[in-house]
């Protein structure tokens, strides 16, 4: 005690806050509950009950450190009973030399969510090559519980690699979805989607929308600092552009009260998802299911070690757990 008493003297001018970085958003309420001794409530979402409302958000994917990371966060998902969206498993298209740092299944369990990931450009040549078999076997392969179609305009336009879109996303999006044999979420790769694009989305039959809001990792950014022919100077102001996850939550809230029958209602709320704090504020806000989705603080830890992984999980589910007894949303 007297150590403690000690720590408390000598560090408690080193311990002020100030004014400028108070968050106003939440009311602080100490007095009401005790302290959590377990995880949040379990939930249901995608078909499949999620011990905490946490998301591997879907990373890029047939790289050489792949397997290690993939396999790294399917076994954190499998511990905290988080779902997870793998990367872009394009090249799984062309052969099955690197199926094994995407076969997760073994790893995160049959009772966990897993959904393969592709591009609409791919999506769209695979509809008019007559050979969405493909897409079939892929998720079946995988032992997915489905596929999401990363929605990536921009990305594509500055890829040095990249495909030229002959239709609009939003009808490559309906075509599939007619052939579909399996649930469809689709997510945009780092710049949100607007009002009138989440419009469209939710009348649509689709398992979930993903924000990949802007704030957070971009692959537009991504793709313009690979592009030797020097346009990251000429297209940066893009890289300005985009949805905030915060006014994706208002836009989305905006359009169910307007739908009477929304064929989506499910949401992952990810782009700029700092922390466990932010991931409560924008669950709490959006008046409809949702859980929150993480890329690259998850990828940080992964690379690293599981046991690094696995601490950083911990203390994010450690964080809500806080957050659930003392914080409250002011309206």
């Amino acid at each position: 005690m007297e150590k403690r008493k000690t720590d408390h003297i000598e560090m408690a001018l080193n311990a002020q806050t100030t004014r400028d970085t108070h968050d106003s958003r939440f009311h602080y309420e100490p007095m009401l509950k005790a302290h959590p001794l377990k995880e949040p409530e379990p939930l249901v979402f995608l078909g499949k009950s999620f011990r905490v409302p946490l998301w591997v958000s879907s990373m890029t994917g047939g790289a050489a450190a792949a397997g290690k990371i993939n396999h790294n966060l399917a076994r954190a998902c499998r511990t905290f009973g988080m779902g997870m969206g793998l990367g872009s498993c394009r090249v799984l298209l062309q052969d099955n030399s690197c199926f094994s740092d995407f076969d997760l299944r073994d790893t995160l369990g049959e009772n966990l969510p897993l959904y393969a990931n592709l591009g609409i450009s791919q999506v769209e040549q695979l509809l008019q090559e007559n050979k969405i078999h493909k897409i079939h076997d892929l998720v079946s392969n995988l032992r997915a519980d489905g596929l999401i179609i990363h929605i990536n305009p921009l990305q594509e336009w500055f890829q040095p690699e990249g495909d030229r879109l002959r239709y609009a996303p939003l009808d490559t999006v309906k075509s599939f979805l007619d052939k579909a044999l399996y649930p469809v979420i689709v997510k945009e790769v780092g710049q949100g989607m607007g009002p009138a694009s989440l419009a469209e989305l939710f009348r649509l039959p689709l398992a979930a929308v993903e924000f990949a809001a802007f704030g957070g990792t971009n692959f537009s950014k991504v793709e313009l600092q690979r592009n030797e022919t020097g346009i990251l100077e000429a297209y940066e102001p893009f890289l300005q552009t985009g949805e905030k996850a915060e006014d994706m939550v208002d836009y989305v809230n905006n359009i169910l009260l307007t739908l009477t029958n929304p064929g989506c209602r499910e949401v992952i709320i990810s782009g700029g998802i700092k922390n466990y704090l932010e991931g409560y504020y924008l669950m709490k806000k959006i008046k409809t299911p949702a859980v929150y989705g993480q890329a690259s603080s998850f990828l940080r830890y992964a690379k690293e070690s599981y046991e690094a992984l696995h601490a950083y999980v911990q203390s994010q589910v450690n964080g809500l757990m806080l957050a659930n007894a003392y914080l409250t949303v002011k309206e």
